[in-house]
């Protein structure tokens, strides 16, 4: 309410409040009324203008509120990629509602997991994964509404997407939301228990926004970002907040088994000039270019979510000399990226993970949480802007992880004398065997580095004599039939202390890997070490 110069009192609509909020629904808008015929995703043949766009978002956000869907509840997505899920999104942030984004590849027992834990009301799904959800369902009480965005089929209880959309959105009321509004509930892996739920604010992905925007190097009007990695994935949803600001086409891949010549094809045909993906993606594109050019448009190329060899860096510096080669590290928690390595320094400072981003502090520290002195290892702690506000209905985890007033990220580095962070090791992946401490990441990049190996993965296991023992685990390199230690002793010898060396080699067909690319190492443990090898420390 307001009062007038009379005395009168008057209504203020929330619209002029609503209008300053610096998030990304606020974004598509502005796009929308000053590029409104620009594409602004585009996902296989079909193109969504920004107009478009904000239109099917406005009646999406419609339809959930006319379906009693309110300011804080939550809503459960899982999809693959696709545009519908990025207005899915948009459309539940609209009216304050916080979208669940689930990975596809989970069991019915797991999302039901995230539905309990969430308490999401609605779901929305595509009909491939229909059953999954349906299963996962029936198990809970709170849901009220499952939409499939690619038909409803005749499952009377699912309601169809795109009748949805065209229902009449105008009596959607204006809500104004918040930046320190929750915008995303993002499930980590849960390697070391239950997936706790990081909630991600509006601000959050705005200081994400501005993190890409000031490390990424000139831009043009005539910039395509591709997106990559799984929109359900933090590096896949996240690729979205400096996009939309600064309305950036963008070009939705589709999940599915990675075929790098299809990958190089599509980046020709759409003129992509940045593109993020993971190592093993990477190693991939660049030999199927060596084998085949492209012309390409690419000014930056960047990697992250696991470690990367320098075997593949080299490969992607010379395979796209001409593009940036960035490196972006950070975490869920984080929005995610908290360091990135520029492209100037790609190749000097190869290994690294580059400098902590502008807006972001740090520290390294030791279990005491006193600073280590420069060159030593300790854990990276971090604040900043883009730190999640907490997980969600989980107090003791939330205060475990900002123990001593910093977010605790479980990740050993070391600083070097130019102030370039090096990554060691997750703190609970590093082995100690005979009192030594060994750092898994440093012998598996002696690993990658052998011509006779593709992937690699080492991990503890229990040992009477010495506590834990290093095993490895490989994918041999294509054409080679086998590997024993005594063929690499020499190799490891010349470039690995005697104690850092696997005692047990084990050879697989592929190392199994979540939907960002990471190495599951529990699963390794559980199939080649004890089950508790290298999960306490």
């Amino acid at each position: 309410m307001t009062t007038t110069a009379d005395g009168a009192t008057t209504e203020l609509t929330t619209e002029p409040m609503r209008s300053r909020r610096n998030h990304w629904n606020n974004q598509i808008r502005r796009h929308a009324f000053m590029t409104p015929d620009a594409v602004a995703v585009k996902y296989l043949d079909t193109a969504t203008t920004w107009r478009e766009l904000d239109e099917r978002t406005h009646a999406f956000a419609a339809a959930l509120y006319r379906r009693g869907v309110r300011f804080g509840d939550r809503v459960l997505m899982a999809m693959l990629n696709r545009t519908e899920y990025i207005e899915a999104v948009l459309g539940a942030n609209l009216i304050g509602a916080i979208p669940v984004p689930v990975n596809i590849r989970m069991s019915p027992a797991e999302v039901a997991f995230l539905l309990d834990d969430s308490g999401a009301t609605a779901i929305v799904t595509e009909s491939m994964l229909a059953p999954l959800v349906d299963a996962a369902a029936a198990s809970t009480s709170g849901v009220e509404s499952t939409i499939v965005v690619d038909r409803a089929g005749d499952d009377s209880h699912h309601l169809d997407y795109e009748t949805l959309l065209a229902e009449d959105p105008s009596d959607l009321p204006e809500i104004d939301v918040p930046e320190d509004t929750v915008a995303l509930i993002m499930y980590t892996s849960g390697t070391t228990g239950k997936p706790k739920g990081a909630m991600l604010t509006h601000q959050n992905l705005q200081a994400q926004a501005m993190t890409v925007i000031a490390t990424a190097g000139e831009s043009s009007e005539d910039d395509v970002a591709s997106i990559v990695p799984p929109i359900f994935h933090i590096a896949g949803v996240a690729a979205f907040a400096p996009v939309f600001y600064r309305g950036v086409r963008s070009v939705i891949h589709p999940l599915g088994a990675f075929d790098a010549d299809d990958m190089l094809d599509t980046l020709e045909r759409e003129g992509t000039t940045s593109v993020f993906m993971v190592p093993a993606q990477w190693q991939a594109v660049c030999a199927a270019q060596k084998a085949r050019q492209r012309e390409l448009k690419l000014r930056t190329i960047s990697w992250g979510a696991a470690p990367a060899s320098d075997s593949v860096l080299n490969a992607m510096s010379e395979s796209f000399p001409a593009a940036l080669n960035m490196t972006a590290f950070g975490q869920t928690e984080m929005s995610p990226v908290t360091c990135i390595l520029e492209g100037k320094d790609a190749i000097r400072k190869i290994g690294s993970v580059g400098k902590v981003v502008p807006a972001v502090t740090a520290r390294i520290v030791d279990p005491m949480m006193n600073d280590v002195k420069r060159g030593e290892v300790g854990e990276i702690v971090y604040r900043g802007p883009n730190l999640m506000k907490g997980y969600w209905q989980n107090p003791q985890g939330t205060a475990d992880a900002f123990r001593g007033g910093w977010f605790h990220s479980g990740d050993l580095v070391r600083e070097d004398e130019e102030g370039f962070l090096y990554v060691v090791d997750r703190a609970k992946d590093m082995i100690i065997s005979g009192g030594e401490n060994i750092y898994c990441a440093e012998v598996e990049n002696v690993l990658f580095g052998h011509d006779k190996i593709t992937e690699a993965a080492v991990i503890g296991r229990a040992d009477d004599k010495w506590g834990e023992i290093p095993v490895a685990v490989v994918v041999l390199a294509e054409g080679v039939d086998d590997l024993t230690l005594a063929d690499l002793e020499q190799y490891l010898n010349e470039n690995l202390a005697r104690f850092k060396q696997p005692k047990d080699l084990v050879i697989v067909d592929e190392l199994p890997r979540n939907a960002g690319g990471k190495v599951v190492k529990p699963k390794l443990r559980d199939a080649y070490g004890s089950k508790d090898a290298g999960l306490a420390h």
